[in-house]
């Protein structure tokens, strides 16, 4: 028999634990700025030149600049100021996280990432959710 929080979380239904409420999400793009301004301190902050940085570090650097969507700073600075709460609601953080990280393409694929878009009693009809698509999509071509 599945435990009490099991039985309550149920990530589909956005039914998550009470740590993950409390959480803020970052986009690949904001960890990458983040991980970059940690190694540049590092670097200053040693005298040793062969001093370096842990394989996990470097791999996690390596992982977020890979996928990392937005590249410019000012880019990412306008994606996680975008109005998406009109879109996702409560869950502003993890669903901006989902569309920054994926990008989807058509309003079919946003409402498949992110199940919250598809909610019975949303304000999200498909030209609104287009809409901030092709508005992402132009902050992605003009970095």
């Amino acid at each position: 028999m599945a435990s009490t929080s099991e039985e309550e979380e149920n990530a589909a239904e956005l039914k998550i634990g009470e740590e993950f409420l409390k959480a803020k999400c970052l986009m690949h793009s904001e960890v990458s700025l983040v991980l970059e301004r940690r190694l540049e301190q590092l670097r200053q902050t040693t005298d040793d030149p062969s001093s370096q940085v842990s394989q996990v570090f470097e791999r996690s650097l390596q992982y977020v600049k890979q996928f990392s969507r937005y590249k410019n700073p000012d880019a990412v600075k306008q994606v996680r100021e975008y109005p998406l709460s009109q879109f996702l609601g409560l869950e502003f953080s993890k669903g901006l996280c989902v569309i920054g990280n994926l990008c989807p393409e058509t309003v079919e694929e946003a409402k498949a990432m992110v199940p919250s878009l598809k909610t019975k009693g949303r304000a999200c009809d498909d030209e609104r959710i287009e809409k901030m698509l092709n508005d992402l999509a132009m902050i992605r071509k003009f970095e």
